[in-house]
């Protein structure tokens, strides 16, 4: 089935520190109050948890609780969710992208590049392959926070249409994500979706959401960051992508190269 339509519903909202539970029933909550029709909900990075180092007492299997959890809620709304959690493989943890497809079929992205900052990089595995997924005939890409400040990881090889970032992005460096999640729109002209978490974490850092969806020319769908315990959906129009592509080529004079 291809949409010439994709309407995405960003979830943000405080996370329970380190208590998937509570998480998951917050989260299934959140999910029943979305009455309009929808193709994709979008969850933050880490959302079982809040941005965690604490992986070996909360990593789960790659096919543990959380993954069956999405699955049962996306087939019974018939709907794709997407987010990240951490999962343990092959002896190493992972910071996790899920996209489950309505079916409950899913594919996986690891985060490529760990946060240092936070001594993610000591905790987690650093992902080593870009995912580009197809889901009602849109090309997504999906990314998770720290990788937005890396262009080349994100650069738009593959006429992809949205890209698309889970967070858990703190409130003394908003501007740097208002200002990143806008530029990569507007540099692989695509549609750019961020959806960050509010709230205080485990360790004192505050977090003020600016979930935001991005056009083509870099223009936000919902005129201003999203502030406070707030779901939104939008409507993207794939006719606005070609049309300007069409019109302004600008992907026909990118440099080329190959990700590795």
């Amino acid at each position: 089935m291809i949409k010439e339509t994709l309407t995405v519903s960003l979830i943000q909202t405080e996370l329970h520190w380190e208590n998937p539970e509570a998480n998951r029933r917050h989260f299934a909550d959140k999910i029943d109050e979305i009455t309009e029709h929808t193709d994709l909900i979008v969850l933050p990075e880490m959302f079982t948890t809040g941005f965690s180092m604490n992986a070996k007492a909360l990593a789960e299997p790659t096919q543990g609780t959380t993954l069956q959890w999405m699955q049962v809620l996306a087939k019974k709304r018939n709907v794709a969710i997407t987010g990240s959690v951490i999962v343990t493989e092959g002896g190493h943890y992972y910071n996790r992208l899920f996209f489950v497809f309505p079916d409950g079929s899913h594919e996986i992205y690891d985060k490529k590049h760990t946060f240092t900052l936070a001594g993610e990089h000591k905790v987690y595995s650093a992902g080593t392959k870009r995912l580009t997924l197809q889901y009602l005939g849109w090309n997504i890409c999906p990314l998770v926070c720290y990788d937005l400040r890396f262009p080349v990881w994100a650069r738009n090889t593959d006429d992809y249409d949205v890209l698309l970032y889970v967070a858990n992005w703190p409130e003394k460096r908003v501007a740097a994500w208002d200002a990143l999640l806008k530029a990569r729109a507007i540099e692989n002209m695509c549609y750019c979706i961020g959806v960050n978490r509010i709230g205080n974490d485990g360790n004192g850092h505050p977090y003020v959401g600016h979930s935001a969806v991005y056009d083509v020319l870099g223009h936000s769908l919902a005129g201003a960051a999203m502030e406070g315990d707030k779901t939104s959906t939008f409507v993207l129009d794939r006719a606005h992508i070609t049309d300007l592509r069409e019109q302004l080529r600008f992907l026909m004079d990118r440099d080329s190269f190959q990700l590795t």
